[in-house]
């Protein structure tokens, strides 16, 4: 059996169990009144989620977690739809191990979907990047109840890529008639005044909010748009599409960096929430 290792710990995260823990215990306290928990009765999908530092997106990435805890349902498996910041792997990966480790302990890849979604596998594309694995300990830090976690790595991020992703998942579970939560993982604008920043988001936004795919990649493409996991993104519409008549999303928080560490460059972060 081989388990990748935490790359990231010490880095986007803290290193030690308490350390996470205490960390999200008082991000999640000063958030808390600000969550909206009437939606914990939907039936969630699931989410974009932000995969910067704790320090600077867990303010905008406990909304979702936090909802999808309180939430009745419980899922079986955890997909985790992340892109590449390293450019290692094919274009889109499953990854070679059986678990994954943290701080907080080893969470088993599910073999059933890792062996029947039509998608190559490649530890490489995993192995250094940070986008898929910082959502590991926030998910063992909310769920209290056993899960497995399917990552998938999108390098080369475009709509074709993204709905072959969905359509496999889709069609995969068809036959597994698993619960199922995706986590699409992307940061938004990187490095711009705060105002640029947002206002550039927003385009891309007002395309998520009408689960327009293909409108998300042709604007974050011309107008040059830095939202790091807009593949995801697609990914999570096109699935979303696939399994529900009339879906709903729902902004959960909006933030930046600047917020945190005062700066007239910041990263934004969007957690936004998927349902029927």
């Amino acid at each position: 059996m081989c388990t990748r290792e935490p790359y990231n710990a010490g880095r986007f995260y803290p290193d030690t169990k308490k350390e996470i823990k205490n960390l999200l215990d008082t991000i999640l306290k000063k958030e808390k009144p600000a969550i909206d928990y009437s939606l914990t009765e939907k039936n969630i999908i699931g989410g974009v989620v932000p995969h910067a530092g704790y320090m600077f997106s867990a303010y905008q990435a406990v909304h979702f977690f936090d909802i999808v805890k309180n939430s009745p349902k419980k899922y079986d498996t955890i997909f985790i739809i992340n892109p590449s910041h390293t450019g290692y792997g094919s274009d889109i990966a499953l990854d070679e191990n059986d678990y994954w480790d943290s701080p907080l302990g080893v969470v088993e890849i599910d073999s059933d979907f890792n062996n029947l979604l039509d998608i190559p596998k490649s530890e490489i594309a995993h192995q250094y990047e940070h986008s898929g694995e910082v959502m590991l300990p926030m998910l063992q830090y909310f769920f209290d109840y056993d899960f497995k976690i399917l990552p998938i790595t999108i390098t080369h991020q475009t709509h074709k890529n993204a709905l072959t992703v969905a359509r496999n998942i889709y069609e995969t579970n068809k036959v597994l008639k698993k619960n199922i939560l995706i986590i699409a993982s992307s940061d938004f604008s990187h490095q711009l005044p705060p105002d640029v920043g947002k206002k550039l988001d927003s385009l891309v936004v007002d395309q998520i909010l009408k689960l327009n795919a293909e409108e998300v990649e042709k604007v974050v493409r011309e107008k040059n748009i830095s939202v790091c996991g807009y593949g995801p993104i697609m990914s999570l519409i096109e699935y979303t599409k696939l399994v529900a008549k009339n879906p709903k999303v729902n902004i959960l928080k909006r933030g930046h960096s600047g917020e945190v560490m005062p700066s007239n460059s910041v990263v934004d972060y969007i957690s936004i929430l998927f349902y029927k």
